[in-house]
């Protein structure tokens, strides 16, 4: 212990890290190894799941809801954290892209491969519109006016009995196969994670990030930012009418509930979980948080303390989240060093 007072931990890159991240041509596997491993973990993880799950279709089911989770989980962190603008809303998107998705399909007669894309789409420009008003704001105001949205829409279907009411929209088409039920969700997780990461490093995510440092700055740079939030706002929603259009195939059903405030609330403690700013992260909270959910059923209200135990114990000990901690300990090691 007398050699540690004159002495203090010092992190360092690993060799590999500091050789071949954001360069191409790597000179060796075990470069190739330390790049891909951690990607290929996730990919082929989510992949073989349902394989492995085979024997428990409950908790195949439960890992579809995970995928929905996680897409909403995605979206909140890409908004609050390369935007600046901490939606509550993520219930809003997912009411709306389950209703838009359940009525072209009852109404219309239009299969799911169609009606899903749709929904994603036109949903995500709906919310886009609604938020519009909203876009100046920032921080807390922001916040809760984004929560009103799912309140006002549930209160709006209920009072005036449209959309089928308090009973929901009825004969929603399922998905043909328990393949597709099990591995769309998953495939839409791993593509869009691919599509963000990339929006985030290429020019345009310097440009977000920007808005959420300094707007000021970006707006005197002859930028209308008002756009560049509509298209981040855009592309969050889109992802939550997806997990939405997805639930209501999953469900056969769309009604009020799919703007109950779960629909908020696990994403938020999701990404708290898993880190914050690293897109991956809400995807692994969900992964803990959503089967944990599923446990505590029989408990009823309950989970919300084990809810409140979870998100204290991170925010206390680990508040940079697990994926984080993670990728820090892969990418560096520690070492006493003489003061």
């Amino acid at each position: 212990m007398a050699k540690r007072a004159n002495q203090r931990k010092e992190r360092i890159d690993r060799g590999i890290k500091v050789r071949a991240d954001g360069v191409y041509a790597i000179s060796s596997w075990q470069e190739i190894g330390f790049l891909v491993g951690p990607r290929l973990t996730l990919i082929l993880g989510l992949l073989l799941l349902p394989l492995v799950l085979t024997t428990a279709p409950y908790w195949q089911s439960v890992l579809g809801i995970v995928c929905i989770y996680s897409l909403l989980a995605v979206s909140f962190d890409f908004l609050a954290h390369y935007v600046g603008l901490v939606s509550l809303g993520g219930a809003f998107f997912v009411g709306v892209g389950a209703y838009i998705s359940s009525l072209l399909n009852v109404e219309l007669g239009l299969p799911l491969f169609v009606t899903i894309p749709l929904a994603t789409v036109f949903g995500g420009a709906f919310c886009t519109l609604c938020f519009w008003p909203c876009l100046p704001l920032r921080g807390v105001y922001f916040a809760i006016v984004s929560l009103m949205f799912p309140l006002l829409a549930a209160r709006v279907i209920e009072a005036l009995d449209i959309f089928g009411g308090t009973d929901g929209v009825l004969g929603v088409e399922g998905f043909s196969s328990s393949f597709a039920e099990h591995y769309l969700p998953i495939a839409s997780v791993l593509v869009l994670l691919f599509f963000l990461r990339r929006l985030v490093n290429e020019d345009l995510g310097l440009v977000l990030r920007g808005v959420k440092d300094n707007d000021q700055a970006v707006k005197a740079s002859g930028i209308n930012i008002n756009h560049l939030k509509a298209l981040a706002v855009f592309i969050s929603s889109s992802l939550g009418c997806l997990a939405g259009a997805l639930l209501c195939h999953v469900n056969m059903w769309a009604g009020l509930s799919q703007f109950a405030l779960d629909f908020s609330i696990l994403p938020i403690a999701a990404t708290v979980v898993g880190g914050s700013g690293t897109l991956v992260g809400p995807v692994l909270g969900c992964l803990i948080l959503v089967p944990v959910s599923e446990l505590l059923r029989d408990f009823g209200t309950l989970r919300i303390v084990a809810y409140a135990v979870i998100l204290t114990g991170f925010i206390v000990f680990k508040s940079e989240g697990l994926m984080t901690y993670a990728a820090r300990k892969y990418n560096q090691f520690e070492r006493w060093v003489d003061i």
